[in-house]
């Protein structure tokens, strides 16, 4: 695990942040408006993502809105402080992105959640931790855009996670992820090692969402490879006025596959959505 450090993201920043007895050095960029007193919406990236793998969809999501935006890299990503090689994940490890890594990089950059609460904007892995930062943080929450998020371990994501590790070890990938992270081993195996741990399977996170107040604006591709429909319905069956977003011809990442019509469906949602509900 000694991959050469790539050069940051442009316009990227370092944010050095405490999280237990842990000194963390978190990758950031801010897109949209710069000012301060605008809405803001946070990006969180899927298992595999960083602030780099975004490419331009925030900036124009943000654009759009007229609002600012956080990107950043969760430890383990991107150029972010990397996983010990011997750290394995635990099937906590969303819960404790949600709870512990994101208020503190808010923090460290003066974000005043409770003068002014974000919005989340989380694809997959970071869809799940937008919802868990919702249910366990409800009045530091205004509002969830989620892309494929996972509330339960379902056998298609099992399946497709077991050809990704295929794929890392017999062909081109490693060196792929290697152009958006300074050791795509932390990234890679931090996510396909506990996603396909027995400890896992059990994993469901459905009735904790029932706290959820904000608005929430759940999306999925009909032919996403790594969840089925199942996952944004059954984030309605326990927040009911969660609306849903299916989109056809669409696979797991609709921000790369139908960009616009997410932007669309994220405008719309924001200009009528409520500020609380319940």
């Amino acid at each position: 695990m000694n991959a050469a450090v790539p050069s940051l993201t442009p316009a990227a920043a370092i944010a050095d942040i405490t999280v237990g007895d842990r000194a963390l050095r978190i990758e950031h960029t801010w897109v949209g408006l710069a000012d301060a007193q605008a809405p803001l919406m946070v990006f969180l990236h899927e298992g595999l993502g960083s602030v780099g793998m975004w490419r331009d969809f925030p900036h124009r999501l943000c654009e759009a809105l007229g609002w600012r935006g956080l990107v950043y890299s969760r430890p383990g990503y991107g150029q972010s402080t990397p996983r010990p090689p011997d750290e394995a994940w635990k099937p906590d490890f969303m819960h404790r992105q949600a709870l512990e890594v994101l208020p503190a990089l808010l923090a460290a950059l003066g974000v005043d959640t409770d003068r002014q609460p974000p919005w989340l904007f989380g694809h997959s892995d970071g869809g799940s931790i937008a919802l868990l930062h919702a249910a366990l943080r409800p009045s530091h929450t205004a509002g969830l855009v989620v892309l494929a998020p996972h509330i339960l371990v379902e056998d298609i994501s099992v399946a497709s996670i077991e050809q990704a590790r295929l794929a890392y070890l017999g062909t081109g990938l490693r060196s792929r992820l290697a152009r958006y992270h300074a050791d795509p081993d932390s990234a890679f195996w931090g996510w396909n090692n506990v996603w396909l741990s027995t400890a896992f399977r059990s994993w469901n996170i459905t009735h904790e969402l029932a706290t959820i107040r904000c608005p929430v604006l759940a999306v999925q591709g009909l032919d996403d490879e790594y969840g089925t429909l199942a996952q944004i319905r059954g984030i309605r069956g326990v927040v009911p006025h969660t609306q849903l977003l299916e989109l056809p011809a669409c696979g797991h990442s609709p921000h790369k596959d139908q960009p616009q019509a997410v932007i669309d469906a994220v405008r719309a949602f924001a200009a009528q959505a409520p500020e609380r509900v319940g």
